[in-house]
């Protein structure tokens, strides 16, 4: 007797073809990703052979704990680059930062340069804490310094899942959303999960990334997604062409 119920994909064979990944921690180094070499080579093999096309790594930049900077970030890739040539022309590697929304931030982007995934679009992140108090006046601050905003992650920030409504309002104040691919596989814990499907189901993702940092993340990826809407899913992770 055939089953009434067709199993569930693992996330790996979710992966369009051309897949561009614009979250990642694989220099190494300098923040909670990479570690050495050798590492960033294991992670770089892994993603090509779960079948990205293209990866821009986003270190992160975050005042007091991982202070980089546009040199520290750029000496690191090229240095990475130098020492392991091939992975930098099969991946397509190129390199920007993931920034914490905060005062310093603003302070930042008055005076540099930010690094951008794609011509001014940035990455940002929020505290798993709570969001800043002035949440949307950075938002508006940094639109008028010409960035257009990507939010990592926003399924993973446990305030708003009481608070759904503001992911809206979040959306209409300028932020792309940026799905986490590891939260469709329960990884983060289920309500994450739950958050996930409700932002596909309601169409509010924009983009995905792996936010890849080290093995265990790399294992997930053989995992069977749980989330309902799957098909949203794999609608939402080929708009990352964008970036391409």
């Amino acid at each position: 007797m055939l089953s009434l119920f067709k199993s569930k994909p693992k996330l790996q064979e979710l992966i369009p073809s051309g897949y561009v990944d614009i979250h990642s921690h694989v220099l190494p180094g300098i923040d909670d990703g990479a570690q050495k070499n050798n590492d960033t080579a294991f992670l770089l093999e892994a993603m090509y052979n779960l079948g990205f096309d293209t990866v821009v790594t986003t270190p992160h930049t975050m005042k007091n704990v991982w202070d980089n900077t546009t040199e520290t970030i750029t000496n690191a890739f090229n240095q990475a680059a130098l020492e392991l040539p091939d992975w930098k022309e099969k991946l397509h590697l190129r390199f920007a930062s993931e920034y914490f929304l905060d005062e310093n931030l603003i302070q930042l982007a008055q005076n540099t340069n930010l690094l951008p995934l794609k011509d001014k679009t940035i990455l940002i992140e929020l505290s798993y804490l709570n969001p800043p108090i002035p949440l949307y006046e950075y938002l508006f601050e940094l639109q008028l310094k010409g960035y257009q905003l990507v939010l990592a992650h926003p399924e993973r920030y446990n305030y708003f899942h009481n608070h759904k409504k503001e992911f809206e309002k979040l959306k209409k104040a300028g932020c792309k959303l940026q799905l986490n691919l590891l939260a469709t596989v329960g990884y983060y814990g289920k309500h994450a999960a739950e958050t996930s499907d409700y932002l596909l189901k309601n169409d509010l993702y924009d983009f995905v990334g792996s936010d890849i940092h080290h093995k265990k993340h790399i294992a997930a990826f053989q995992n069977k997604v749980i989330i309902k809407y799957s098909k949203s899913l794999e609608e939402i992770m080929t708009k990352n062409a964008f970036f391409k």
